[in-house]
């Protein structure tokens, strides 16, 4: 059974790891991809860094551990969020949404080439292609024009995204998690200075744009990840990940809400496959020790989308 404050995180993280792609449509009109990235980074690593020095500091399993903590920071924030803000350029953010929402799929395909010992029942398998389908009925109408490079953008996110999970529990198991991601963000903040540096605008950005760039950094990162963190500690990983289907469903609401962006049969279907085919693709999975339920995959990986 889970618990009242258990449905109160769980709607939270449903909203803060979904109204990102809101924001970065408002904020990439203000200002540079490179000042994006980094305003959202350094906010989350002024916010997180404290606290993970109170919990303990970075003692020898960061140290021990920080070429793979390099790649992992890189594959899911420094190129992900550079590219998905490139991409929010040309594309909707409802559209953005739900093609990040494909991560599942891809994760399944990776575990896959990887030697992944669970076998594919006939229900993953039909998930894998249900989903796949949904990702051709949303980007097949936007395939010419600039469009085609922005939906490959999204989908290198997608895969960086897929990746990151298996870095993570393969060589970043020792390391707690609230350290990992404020070192992560740290070091994503630490890479993009030069570049926000060079392209910072030159007179400062409407106030739209700046409270989007606040609402990144401080809720859709620094607290996300607070709350993100309860949420587990609360209801176990295999509750506490499943917000990760919801997310795609508040980027479009806000995206047709906010942004006036178009909510047609195309954008339907698609939902409904692309978050049908993640649901069954990722259906089979052990329980956890004591949680009675199958386990989502960390699509999420703790990182903020």
């Amino acid at each position: 059974m889970v618990s009242r404050r258990g449905w109160v995180l769980f709607a939270l993280m449903s909203v803060l790891w979904g109204i990102p792609y809101l924001l970065i449509k408002v904020a990439v009109d203000g200002v540079s991809v490179p000042v994006l990235v980094f305003a959202r980074t350094a906010i989350g690593a002024a916010v997180l860094l404290p606290l993970a020095w109170r919990a303990g500091g970075f003692g020898t399993a960061v140290r021990r551990h920080w070429p793979a903590l390099l790649v992992f920071a890189v594959v899911e924030i420094l190129g992900p969020w550079a590219l998905l803000s490139d991409a929010e350029r040309r594309l909707t953010s409802s559209m953005t949404g739900l093609l990040v929402a494909a991560v599942p799929i891809i994760a399944v395909v990776l575990g896959m080439l990887v030697g992944d010992a669970e076998r594919l029942g006939p229900v993953r398998w039909a998930g894998l292609f249900i989903g796949l389908v949904g990702v051709g009925v949303l980007a097949a109408p936007h395939l010419g024009g600039g469009s085609a490079w922005a939906i490959g953008e999204v989908m290198l996110v997608a895969l960086g995204y897929a990746i990151a999970p298996m870095i993570a529990m393969r060589r970043l198991g020792e390391v707690p998690t609230l350290q990992l991601t404020a070192a992560c963000l740290a070091f994503a903040a630490l890479a993009y200075t030069a570049p926000a540096a060079l392209t910072w605008p030159s007179s400062p950005p409407d106030g739209r744009v700046l409270v989007a760039l606040a609402a990144l950094g401080v809720v859709c990162t620094a607290i996300a990840f607070i709350v993100f963190f309860e949420l587990i500690r609360e209801v176990g990983t295999s509750r506490g990940m499943v917000f990760t289907y919801v997310n795609p469903a508040v980027a479009v609401a806000a995206g047709v809400v906010f942004l006036d962006e178009p909510l047609n049969g195309t954008i339907l279907a698609s939902f409904a496959l692309i978050l049908g085919g993640s649901v069954l693709a990722t259906a089979h999975r052990a329980p956890d020790a004591g949680d009675g339920v199958a386990e989502v995959p960390s699509v999420a990986s703790g990182g903020p989308r």
